[in-house]
């Protein structure tokens, strides 16, 4: 028997796994952040070891389920460089922006919401100095390195403890704990705790992330120059829909789980 193609997730489920995952990783990097404050009051290292932990943790498992269906962006700079490279549409990259954006800003209230804190709370806490804007560039320039290095070697598999590792080094080794991602910058501007952002440092953090995403989009091309929209397409989590090469119940629901195996025939059970 041939092989059986496969169809792409259809974008409105994409859309609610970006902003489920959006949601899902505002609260874990604010929520962590909270309770780190709480657990250990004045210590500054220990609260910002506590935080890098359970985010570098949350990240990796927020991938692992949100990333079959959508590939796992949470990032609109991950998604504009991944449209650069052919491996989703500039379309559906500006629609991955606002589930993105919005699902960030849910996940800040109910962040402050379970630790009985106002709903909203704009963050006082200022980041922007020229130490900061350049850690922005760096943390968000390795980010996509890791990504696409691990697309181009076809290690996908690894991305999800990749990322989850990288994101936690370098909310130690930048100034600026390694935001990143425009999205999650704005979400952390509602929550006036030790992981928020004033509203007047959000401008200086995405100009820095746009500018390491340009950076990480020629570094790229130069380091892997045949980089092809296939390639491209995999990262973070290949999420090509349907196949008759998955597990019955991941051909129902829409993940593939294998999809980064090459195709073949389908086997017999």
């Amino acid at each position: 028997m041939g092989a059986v193609s496969s169809a792409p997730v259809t974008l409105w489920r994409r859309l609610a796994a970006e902003f489920l995952g959006s949601g899902f990783l505002a609260a874990v990097v604010i929520g962590s952040g909270i309770a780190a404050q709480r657990l250990s009051p004045g210590e500054t290292g220990l609260e910002l070891l506590e935080n890098a932990a359970a985010t570098a943790a949350g990240l990796f498992a927020i991938i692992l389920m949100f990333g079959p269906v959508s590939g796992g962006h949470f990032n609109p700079v991950v998604s504009f460089v991944d449209a650069f490279f052919g491996g989703l549409s500039w379309r559906d990259g500006a629609a991955y922006l606002p589930a993105q954006m919005a699902g960030c800003i849910g996940g800040a209230v109910l962040a402050n919401l379970m630790f009985a804190l106002p709903a909203v709370s704009i963050s006082a806490k200022h980041r922007a100095t020229p130490a900061h804007f350049l850690s922005e560039v760096i943390a968000t320039l390795g980010l996509l390195l890791v990504i696409f290095a691990l697309a181009r070697s076809g290690r996908n598999r690894s991305a999800p403890a990749a990322v989850g590792a990288y994101i936690g080094a370098a909310y130690f080794f930048t100034s600026s704990t390694s935001f990143a991602n425009p999205a999650i910058t704005i979400g952390r501007m509602f929550s006036d705790t030790f992981a928020g952002i004033a509203p007047s440092s959000v401008p200086s953090f995405i100009a820095a992330q746009v500018i390491g995403g340009v950076l990480a989009a020629g570094v790229i091309k130069a380091l892997y120059p045949a980089m092809t929209p296939a390639d491209a397409a995999d990262i973070i989590v290949p999420h090509h829909g349907d196949t008759g090469r998955a597990p019955a119940r991941a051909a129902h629901d829409g993940a593939s789980p294998f999809a980064d195996r090459p195709p073949g025939p389908v086997q017999p059970p």
